[in-house]
């Protein structure tokens, strides 16, 4: 392209100025001075795992989302394997989940050598859909897995309503959704366990991590045991009790959350609000410029819920563009705004298509959102002017492919 026929609304992979000048991620930790001092403080205790700020994280925490008890993990994803497992799935039992997740939803079950059993989504929130429960629950089902989906609830109350009628368990994947509202209670007191992750993209983090909140306490009894190789004590309570006997009473895991991970969470807990706030403002700023674009959709908030916005999904409405989503894509990385894609269905990938036999056209809703879905950056780090530079990015490149 000659120098002359390139104009300011020139996109960037045609040769044109990048909207920025640096790369802007679509997620990013925030780490200030207090959470280093935090965890140099922890290094310079006695106790750099299984010690006394794993207890006090989880009190925090499950304070904070109105559990009873709260058991953390070394990542989210171990943190599902042992909701999995203190819901007792095992070899011939299934478990109903969604396919608009990432991948460990579903495997946590397959960990357990029990089968997922996926059902649509909402057309709306890309949530589970409560209308295709019931037809998927068999003498087999023993749980359901609904995700919150870039940290919207989903339905609870008539997911909880159906588990009941079935004397089924709810573990609810609330990875995307610590802070969010269902109908005035937190997420985290609804469900009979709640899984959170602390990734470095989510609303706190503690490196990586994950925990499991809870109201039972047989629940949080099994989930301590499985995540301590089966052990029935800690390192710390036996010094503390002055003995050394320990018993090993199930078959567990290494999945302990160390307290070097557990000084950084609590001190990323307390700026949960004001993490929560700015993301909330970002989604404000978001869904009123792109309201006015015909060709994008932002995401639905339903009545009776207030959102954490982990991620703020928009879906093209292709039949106004003359690209794809991908062209799309490639356009706006170009202008170094970093949108991401979530997610693959977790039915399509080549895994699940090869052991369950997934052809596509399964689950329609969840397949034609995905065709079409482009995650914005989303992080509450991110400036006024980061902001402004996404709207403009999209709008760019969207007026340009606008037929």
């Amino acid at each position: 392209m000659s120098a002359t026929s390139v104009t300011p609304q020139t996109l960037a992979i045609d040769g044109g100025s990048p909207v920025r000048d640096t790369f802007l991620p679509y997620g990013r930790q925030s780490i200030d001075e207090s959470d280093i001092t935090a965890v140099t403080d922890a290094l310079r205790s006695d106790w750099l795992t299984t010690g006394p700020k794993v207890g006090e994280f989880e009190e925090a925490f499950a304070a904070r989302v109105g559990a009873k008890f709260a058991v953390s993990f070394s990542s989210g994803t171990s943190a599902l394997h042992a909701a999995a497992f203190a819901a007792g799935l095992k070899s011939g039992d299934e478990a109903i989940t969604t396919p608009m997740t990432f991948a460990a939803t579903a495997n946590c079950i397959l960990y357990q050598a029990a089968t997922p059993v996926f059902t649509d989504v909402q057309a709306d929130t890309l949530n589970l859909d409560p209308g295709h429960l019931e037809s998927k629950i068999t003498p087999n089902t023993r749980a359901i897995l609904p995700v919150d989906y870039a940290g919207h609830p989903a339905e609870l109350e008539q997911i909880l309503a159906i588990a009941d009628r079935h004397g089924l368990i709810v573990i609810e994947d609330a990875c995307h959704a610590l802070g969010a509202e269902h109908r005035d209670r937190p997420v985290g007191s609804l469900a009979d366990m709640t899984v959170f992750s602390f990734h470095p993209v989510k609303h706190i983090t503690t490196g990586e991590g994950g925990l499991v909140a809870t109201n039972s306490a047989k629940f949080a009894e099994i989930l301590r045991r499985f995540r301590n190789h089966g052990i029935c004590s800690d390192a710390r309570q036996r010094q503390a009790n002055d003995h050394w006997h320990y018993e090993m009473v199930l078959l567990g895991y290494n999945y302990r959350l160390p307290d070097l991970a557990c000084a950084l969470g609590l001190s990323q807990l307390q700026k949960l609000d004001r993490n929560l706030q700015r993301r909330r403002d970002i989604a404000a700023r978001y869904t009123a410029a792109f309201r006015a674009m015909d060709a994008v959709i932002p995401p639905t908030v339903r009545p009776g819920v207030n959102p954490a916005w982990h991620l703020y999904p928009i879906r093209l409405d292709l039949s106004r563009l003359r690209a794809e989503r991908a062209q799309i894509f490639r356009a706006l990385r170009r202008e170094n705004i970093g949108v991401n894609v979530h997610y693959i269905p977790v039915h399509l990938h080549p895994y699940y298509r090869e052991r369950f036999g997934y052809t596509g056209g399964e689950f329609p809703v969840a397949e034609d959102a995905y065709q079409r879905l482009i995650s914005l950056p989303m992080f509450h780090g991110m400036s006024d002017q980061d902001v402004e530079d996404v709207i403009h990015a999209v709008e760019k490149v969207v007026n340009h492919y606008r037929k």
